[in-house]
């Protein structure tokens, strides 16, 4: 297993279980991928806010698998995309009803929203369900909406909002066939899949960690800080070269290439002069933390914001940090998807303009004075969601080497379901392999 992210882990978990040997080999001394933690000045945070769903169904397994305790390690909040009440956006909020009734109660009680918004969205989840939430031709996201009359208000307060968490991908630019995978799995299953599930916990402790115990309980080892620079095939077996002359590995009789997309092919120069990952285009996600006195709370763990770059307002989430990690108290989390602009004018200028931004639309002049920032930038958090996208599959042209990752085929986005799922999905090709299938 080469790669230790979270689909490198749900391969090496998989294989594990299945009665695999395992060697999880990673680049950095911490695992978890683009979703790790870091530690900045003593601080343990995370390169990135995510959220899970209760849709996330792979990922919520392996968390059980690997002795992750779900209702402890993720707060669970139902539905919601809720502004400050003074910013000038909406509160939207689902009651804990069977589907599909929390979501026309959520949507008659919201507030911010007049009659012909409420119809838009009433009109687009109809016609989405009428439709299998499919589309034989895809095209973006944002002229899905146009075809479906959703009004201007909803559109900037429900629709790119919820592109962008999603799908990482400007609504120009993103897959209306992917969005509307995202929908039907979430707003158009039961009540639960609809759940946002924030970590209470850093991201490599929720899974990762879990995953490293996991392989070593099983026999399997884990080693890290050690980068492998060429994979070349040896009759029925692989060897993988690293930058350590120190760390020779042993031989291995399959192989899951968890790296980056980017990384694939130049790890294969030896094997193929074939690109097995055609090149992509990628979004950045920042993460601008701001810490405040421990005394500071926000009303709910975490509200959506207006982004207005024009007036240098970058922020789309922010997290009180605080309701979920009592270590974190007084911290806030703001994220920006789709980041390259605001990180044009560099990160102190990005993270003052982010607490003024937060002083402005909850009226609290305080928060325009955090006692330090960290600002966190993944330039290639994902790749870009553009529609009609070929992705590659896990399975490869040779035999015991599949591919992992979030990029490969797939009905979802870059997630860290998507992640897990194609992780789950490499590791059966290996285990077929293996045993002669």
């Amino acid at each position: 297993m080469v790669g230790a992210g979270w689909a490198g882990c749900a391969a090496a978990t998989e294989l594990a279980a299945a009665g695999h040997h395992v060697s999880l080999v990673e680049a950095a001394r911490t695992l978890g991928g683009r979703a790790r933690a870091v530690d900045v000045n003593g601080h343990i945070l995370d390169n990135g806010q995510h959220i899970l769903l209760g849709a996330y169904t792979e990922a919520l397994r392996l968390l059980h698998i690997t002795g992750a305790d779900p209702e402890r390690a993720l707060l669970r909040l139902p539905l919601q995309m809720r502004y400050p009440a003074a910013s000038g956006g909406m509160d939207f909020h689902a009651p804990r009803l069977p589907a599909p009734w929390h979501l026309l109660l959520a949507t008659v009680r919201a507030r911010g929203l007049n009659t012909g918004d409420k119809m838009a969205l009433l009109r687009f989840s109809s016609a989405a369900r009428w439709m299998n939430w499919q589309l034989d031709t895809d095209c973006s996201v944002e002229t899905l909406l146009q075809r479906f009359d959703q009004t201007e208000r909803l559109v900037r307060l429900m629709w790119r909002p919820l592109c962008i968490a999603a799908l990482n991908t400007p609504a120009a630019h993103a897959s209306a066939r992917v969005f509307l995978a995202v929908l039907r799995d979430s707003l158009g299953a039961r009540r639960n899949a609809s759940d946002m599930l924030l970590p209470r916990t850093n991201l490599s402790a929720l899974f990762p960690q879990h995953a490293a115990a996991f392989v070593s309980r099983h026999g399997g080892e884990i080693v890290t800080s050690t980068a492998v620079r060429q994979v070349t095939a040896q009759r029925d077996q692989w060897l993988l070269a690293t930058a350590a002359a120190n760390k020779p590995l042993p031989p291995f009789d399959g192989i899951v290439l968890a790296t980056p997309a980017a990384q694939v092919n130049a790890l294969l120069r030896d094997v193929t002069t074939e690109a097995l990952v055609p090149a992509l285009a990628y979004e950045a996600i920042t993460t601008c933390y701001l810490q405040y006195d421990a005394a500071l709370r926000l009303d709910t763990p975490f509200y959506a914001l207006i982004d207005t770059p024009s007036k240098q307002e970058w922020g789309q989430f922010v997290f009180d940090r605080g309701q979920l990690d009592a270590s974190q108290s007084g911290m806030l989390a703001v994220v920006i998807g789709t980041s390259t602009a605001a990180l044009q004018g560099g990160n102190d200028t990005l993270a003052s303009a982010i607490a003024l931004q937060l002083a402005k639309v909850f009226g609290r002049p305080e928060l325009a004075r955090p006692l330090w920032t960290r600002v966190i930038a993944e330039k290639r958090a994902t790749f870009a969601c553009t529609p009609a996208l070929e992705r590659p599959s896990e399975k490869t042209a040779y035999a015991g080497l599949a591919l992992a990752g979030d990029y490969l085929a797939s009905d979802y986005p870059a997630t860290l379901e998507s992640a897990v799922r194609s992780g789950v999905r490499a590791a059966r090709l290996i285990d077929d392999y293996l045993r002669g299938v």
